[in-house]
């Protein structure tokens, strides 16, 4: 027998880890559980038969994951990361919630669309929410082809459930049949009991009293250890369990199965929201062990919302915006936020002022992610005041239900918000983040790669004023390891102004990367020096941009007048994405490419083509 392998999902890459292999055997053979040549962990009883595979009706799939909570030096608690086919993995992703409101509208084509743009952006994660649905057969399946793990939630959510013996019974045969379905699926990686429910009974959400919560805790271990957990370890062991998320992982084990603080950074996963701290700053984040899930909200493109909106509603104190809005509050934290840093638009125009205040709820939507997830991307290797260590960030949410103000970073149908175009960024597999601690500024690399690499780091600091750089700066020669968070770069920020000549914290912007030999291996990084609504010498960058064709793909030639924050191109509801946006143009000239998802001409991009940079809101 002639064994031929064929590796279609690599450990690393764009955002790939979930490792599927598919075996191509040749010759007369089969594959038995338990009383044949080979032994599948998981499998079906009976045989896999070589005319199945001749016939491309079946695959196999072999792929092991360990859920590691151990000690952790110079710290308490126990780490809470995964170990795919043996390597430590970085989980980077997002939430899935249903696809739609109205499950028949959710195509191949949709979720194709949806899961691949997950594979885009260097996500190798997805969480599937246990507030929504299990989902349909062919979404497990795209997640095994393109490499994207899934963290699997039963459906239960905020609330807490009873346990009367029908529910029990209807709850037994929902689980046992669940995983039945999907445990063949390599893409699972863990199962969980529940969202929230752990901690909405421990901080006690509900106002429960005193003298009550014991029945409520016994009903809570009766249905999610006494019942689900068992039928998860007689239906599958090859996968991890925890009864919740949040929870404290083994610590919520020992503490009978609720944990005082469920929430906790030294142990498990901890959800995290907070609309009101100043989402630049890092110090509002846990240094937690795992973060699934974090967000913050934005409007979707005026381009979106126009499909399901009159003229009356194009304001965001209007009946629309109000009823769209389903976060008590969200629409003024929105707001909020984006008052810390940036002036709010001030045209005269009221439709002006709505498309411009949803171009700004993106940015500060995508800025306050950014800031957030590369906090815990470098937190990976370090343990700081006892916290670190992290190894998950998976923030809240992917994708949307319908056209309306959300944390999704794609809008209903797909289109990329600018936080999508981050999230491309700050997931990449090599990445240096910046960040100022005690007027000191400093620059990580992170690795999520499985070899070491040499390369080298630029630092350039502009003027708002100028397209040239006042001042540059590259590093020597360093070995940058796989798997780690390391300081690369430290500097006062008194003398990197200094050195910089005329530089104030106003009026100069850092921008940095990583290469080797002319080569770039990350994305170009930035770290502002003060809020833009205190920039001194940002000017109104006129920003014109020629396009042409090369094959399917559109080539988007621009040219700025001036250093330009947050360029956003948008071709209205021509379906299909940029290969960057959002982005800080700090030279004359930069190529974009645009991908069509249908048939589109060049003149129809040039027809619905526009641009907004930051200046152009005010």
């Amino acid at each position: 027998m002639r064994l031929h392998l064929l590796l279609l999902l690599a450990l690393c890459g764009a955002g790939t880890t979930a490792a599927e292999l598919s075996y191509s055997l040749r010759g007369n053979w089969s594959i038995c559980n338990g009383n044949g040549s080979l032994e599948l962990p998981g499998a079906v009883p009976g045989c896999v038969h070589s005319a199945l595979f001749q016939q491309g009706l079946i695959q196999v799939y072999f792929r092991t994951v360990e859920l590691i909570e151990e000690p952790i030096k110079g710290s308490p608690g126990l780490s809470f990361y995964f170990k795919i086919n043996g390597f430590p993995i970085f989980l980077k992703g997002s939430n899935w919630i249903p696809a739609d409101s109205f499950q028949d509208r959710v195509t191949s084509e949709l979720l194709r669309l949806l899961l691949q743009s997950v594979v885009d952006a260097n996500m190798n994660t997805l969480r599937v929410w246990g507030g929504g649905i299990y989902e349909q057969d062919e979404f497990y399946e795209l997640c095994d082809e393109l490499g994207i793990m899934v963290w699997q939630d039963f459906m239960f959510a905020c609330a807490l459930y009873p346990t009367d013996q029908g529910f029990l019974d209807s709850v037994t045969a929902e689980v046992a049949y669940q995983i039945k379905r999907l445990k063949s699926h390599p893409s699972i990686i863990i199962w969980s009991g529940n969202n929230e429910n752990e901690e909405a009974l421990m901080m006690n959400w509900y106002h429960i009293s005193f003298t009550d919560r014991p029945i409520y805790i016994k009903d809570y271990v009766t249905l999610y250890v006494k019942n689900i957990r068992e039928l998860v370890l007689a239906g599958d062991k090859s996968r991890p369990f925890i009864t919740s998320s949040p929870t404290n992982g083994a610590e919520t084990v020992a503490e009978a199965w609720v944990s005082q603080n469920p929430n906790s950074n030294y142990f498990g996963d901890v959800h995290f929201y907070d609309y009101i701290s100043d989402c630049w700053n890092w110090k509002v984040f846990p240094k937690a062990r795992f973060a699934s899930e974090y967000g913050y909200q934005s409007w979707p493109s005026f381009s979106t919302l126009e499909k399901v909106s009159s003229t009356e509603d194009w304001s965001f104190n209007s009946k629309f915006s109000l009823h769209r809005q389903h976060h008590e509050g969200g629409n003024k934290q929105m707001l909020y936020q984006a008052g810390l840093h940036f002036k709010l638009p001030q045209s005269t125009d009221p439709l002006r002022t709505f498309k411009d205040t949803i171009y700004l709820t993106q940015v500060m939507q995508a800025q306050c992610v950014k800031t957030e997830t590369e906090f815990y991307r470098r937190s990976r290797s370090e343990i700081v005041d006892q916290q670190g260590h992290t190894m998950g960030a998976l923030y809240w949410q992917l994708n949307d239900i319908w056209q309306a103000p959300s944390w999704a970073s794609l809008e209903y149908g797909g289109k990329w918000k600018m936080l999508h175009y981050f999230a491309q960024n700050f997931f990449a597999p090599l990445l240096p983040v910046g960040f100022e601690n005690e007027n000191t500024f400093y620059i990580y690399g992170v690795s999520d790669l499985h070899s070491d690499y040499s390369m080298t780091l630029s630092v350039r600091v502009h003027t708002w004023s100028s397209l040239e750089p006042v001042c540059s700066r590259v590093t020597e020669r360093f070995v940058m390891k796989g798997g780690e968070a390391v300081c690369l770069y430290e500097e006062p920020v008194s003398e990197l102004l200094r050195r910089c000549g005329n530089c104030t914290r106003e009026s100069c912007v850092v921008s940095f990367y990583l290469s080797a030999d002319h080569e770039l291996l990350s994305p170009t990084n930035y770290h502002f020096l003060s809020s833009p609504k205190e920039a001194v010498g940002l000017c109104k960058a006129q920003i014109t941009a020629i396009i042409s064709q090369q094959g399917d793909i559109f080539v988007f030639d621009l040219e700025t007048s001036a250093v330009a924050p947050f360029v956003w191109l948008d071709v209205g509801s021509i379906p299909g994405r940029f290969s960057d946006n959002g982005f800080l143009m700090t030279e004359k000239t930069r190529t974009i490419l645009f991908y069509p998802w249908e048939p589109t001409s060049k003149n129809e991009l040039e027809q619905s083509f526009h641009v907004t940079s930051l200046t152009d809101i005010y």
